[in-house]
C-alpha cells in the first residue's frame, strides 16, 4: 500500500477540495458506487469525513469485489495509521495520511501480521482453504 503524507498533497490527497482531475473519480461517503460510471476511470478517491465513519471501507470492498474496479482506490481525510491495515485489507492501494500522522507508524502498521486466516478483498479465500490447494 502507497501512503502518501498530507504536506506531499499536490497529489489529490484533499481531492474533495481538489478540481477533478482526469481519470480520477472523487465518491462521497453516501454515494453508491453502483450507480458510478466507471468508464476511463483510474483512480477513485474515497473520503473519511471523520476516523470513526466507516462507509469508505464498505464502498472500497464492493469496488474491488463486486464491480471488479482494478484502478487504484485512495483514501483521503481523517486517515489515521491505525486504520491502514484495515483500509489495505479492504482493497485500497494507497492512503493520504492526516497532517498529524507520522508515515513510518503506518509502515510499521503494515507489516506487522505476516498473514490473515480470513479472506479479504485481495485474497477472498480464508486460510484454510488456500492451503488444502
Amino acid at each position: 500500500m502507497k501512503l502518501i503524507a498530507a504536506s506531499a498533497e499536490d497529489t489529490g490527497a484533499t481531492a474533495l477540495s481538489h478540481p477533478q482531475e482526469p481519470g480520477v473519480l472523487v465518491l462521497e461517503n453516501t454515494a453508491d458506487p453502483r450507480e458510478a460510471s466507471l468508464d476511463g476511470i483510474t483512480r477513485i478517491d474515497l473520503h473519511f469525513p471523520k476516523f470513526t465513519d466507516g462507509r469508505a471501507y464498505s464502498q472500497a470492498y464492493l469496488l474491488r469485489r463486486r464491480l471488479g474496479y482494478t484502478g487504484e482506490l485512495r483514501a483521503t481525510g481523517d486517515v489515521l495509521v491505525d486504520q491502514v491495515l484495515l483500509m489495505q485489507r479492504s482493497g485500497f492501494d494507497s492512503a493520504v495520511l492526516r497532517p498529524d500522522q507520522d508515515i513510518s507508524v503506518a509502515r510499521a502498521q503494515l507489516e506487522r501480521f505476516g498473514g490473515f486466516y480470513q479472506g479479504d478483498a485481495a485474497q477472498p479465500q480464508p486460510l484454510f482453504a488456500r492451503s488444502a490447494a
